[in-house]
Parts: C-alpha cells; structure tokens; sequence
C-alpha cells in the first residue's frame, strides 16, 4: 500500500526549508502513519533531494509534519532543478510504500 491511499500532502517551501504535511484521510489510520512515517524513511525516500529531516507529530488533527533542509545553495529560487517547489515532494512523498 502507498501513502497516498490513506493519506494527503500539503507543502511550502522557505529557501532551503521545505514543510511537508502528511494528513491521515480517516483519524483511524494515523496511528499507522506514525508508526511507519518515520523522520529517516522521508529522508532517505526523497535522497538526494533533502540532506535533513526534522518530524513533528499532530495528533489530535491525525497528521506529522516534517521540516526538510535542502542543501545549500537548493532553494527553490536558486536551484536549476526543472521543479525545486515543496509541492513536488509531498506528491513523491505520497509515493511511500507503507
């Protein structure tokens, strides 16, 4: 199973920061979320994309939020990636197997 089929993103991104939100479709599915979203499985599922990963936990609205550092020098008004916006992470993010 993917992420995407118990979960959905939200994104934004400061300069080298990006913020991605992971929101649990149904409040009975976040307790698996938690579990298996884990701060190094975000990180090494966008390698090569983010260098550190930070992760918060929202229970009580069934959702984590992970704060993401680019490298330097990859924010999104300096980089020559084709799409360097957070938006396109959290849909790779969705990708997750779970």
């Amino acid at each position: 199973m993917t992420l995407r089929e118990i979960a959905h993103t939200r994104a934004g991104d400061k300069g080298v920061i990006v913020n991605l939100s992971v929101i649990a479709f149904d409040p009975k599915d976040y307790p698996r979320i938690a579990r298996e979203v884990t701060a190094d499985r975000v990180r090494d599922h966008l390698a090569g994309l983010v260098e550190r990963v930070e992760r918060y936990e929202l229970p009580a609205v069934g959702a984590l939020n992970f704060v993401c550092w680019r490298r330097a020098g990859d924010s999104v008004t300096r980089s020559l990636s084709l799409d360097a916006h957070g938006k396109s992470l959290s849909s790779l993010l969705l990708a997750l197997e779970i």
